[in-house]
């Protein structure tokens, strides 16, 4: 990819990182890693009444060289019980793939991922485990909670 693309896409995110920083929206925010303007850790709060309440997820998005035209890749680094997310934290969203515009921004997407966590797409689970546990919201929300609680445990130690 091309210098110009990569000034390009380097503008964007400053412009965007600076929106985030500014007046992000509720539960969300995003920061350079280790002052890579190409590779960001995202932070996505539960939202109040789900099953993902009081918890916060990290998330690893790496921007391509040819940003916005090109979709940002967005992992978990918060082990996350959904049936959009596998064991790795790979998310499957579309708007991270076949529905991707260079109109949506790091902001879209990290409200689009919190939309996601209590709005799942069971038709295209990457967990069928969580997606068979869905519908048994006491069952799935005690999965959530294990999961995200040994997460912490195993991140602290």
């Amino acid at each position: 990819m091309g210098e110009t693309s990569k000034s390009g896409a380097s503008a964007r995110l400053q412009k965007e990182l600076m929106e985030l920083m500014m007046g992000g929206a509720e539960g969300i925010s995003a920061f350079p890693h280790n002052d890579d303007l190409f590779h960001w850790i995202g932070t996505v709060q539960g939202v109040a009444n789900t099953a993902y309440e009081g918890m916060e997820f990290q998330l690893s998005i790496a921007f391509p060289a040819n940003y916005p035209f090109e979709a940002p890749t967005v992992t978990f680094l918060t082990p996350c019980f959904h049936p959009n997310v596998d064991t790795r934290g790979t998310i499957c969203l579309d708007i991270l793939k076949e529905k991707w515009s260079a109109v949506y921004s790091a902001s879209a997407v990290l409200l689009s991922i919190q939309n996601l966590l209590d709005n799942p797409n069971n038709q295209s689970p990457l967990n069928n485990h969580a997606a068979l546990l869905w519908s048994d919201k006491e069952e799935y929300r005690r999965a959530v909670r294990t999961t995200y609680d040994m997460g912490k445990r195993s991140a602290s130690s």
